[in-house]
């Protein structure tokens, strides 16, 4: 057990350490998706948009897979990874909120939201305090906030939706998860001030 254990030690840190992998390449793939994208929607090929999102999530589920079922699990895919996920993420809710201006009041609670709990855990970190883990209601708010602008996109492309077009679903959605940021901001920072006031590791001793 002992031997086999060491051996297969250098094999995982060989496999880690391997930069031209499948994964990597998907993973390389969906960032030089994200220009497209925005190139296409911003004019008006809103379908050609739809397509390339769907093509770079398709990507996304499978360069997971094939890491794992291959032994391709490497230290620049466990970077290149959530890097392509929050690019294309941030650049599809931006692409939307220039071409519709209701969602902007949205998009900009989202980063709101997300610079209150990097400051804030700047802050604890300095401090020499651990920031608390993501709670279920984050999360809560983050899927939504991806699932409605998903929506919007897919309405767009289908021409169930447009600048010019409303739809009532897609604004209860949006101002659900406006609701749902709001109340997980005001949780996290009621966290983080109770945090604050406990003592630190230098207090303890």
């Amino acid at each position: 057990m002992g031997k086999e254990r060491e051996r297969s030690m250098p094999q995982e840190k060989k496999a880690a350490s391997r930069i031209l992998t499948v994964p990597n390449a998907m993973s390389a793939l969906r960032i030089l998706i994200v220009p497209v994208f925005a190139a296409l929607y911003l004019r008006g090929h809103v379908a050609a948009a739809v397509v390339a999102l769907v093509f770079s999530g398709l990507t996304d589920m499978l360069d997971g897979l094939i890491a794992r079922r291959f032994n391709q699990i490497t230290d620049l895919g466990k970077m290149l990874d959530p890097f392509a996920d929050k690019l294309t993420q941030g650049v599809v809710a931006l692409c939307i909120a220039i071409r519709f201006p209701s969602i902007r009041p949205l998009l900009l609670l989202f980063m709101l939201k997300e610079l209150l709990m990097l400051s804030c855990a700047l802050v604890l970190l300095k401090k020499h305090k651990r920031p608390c883990a993501a709670k279920w209601y984050g999360k809560v708010a983050t899927v939504m906030f991806y699932v409605s602008v998903s929506a919007i996109v897919l309405l767009d492309g289908l021409g169930i939706m447009g600048p010019d077009k409303q739809n009532i679903a897609a604004f209860v959605m949006l101002g659900l998860t406006g609701i749902m940021m709001a109340y997980a901001a005001v949780k996290y920072f009621q966290i983080f001030l109770a945090i604050l006031r406990e003592p630190g590791e230098k207090e303890k001793k």
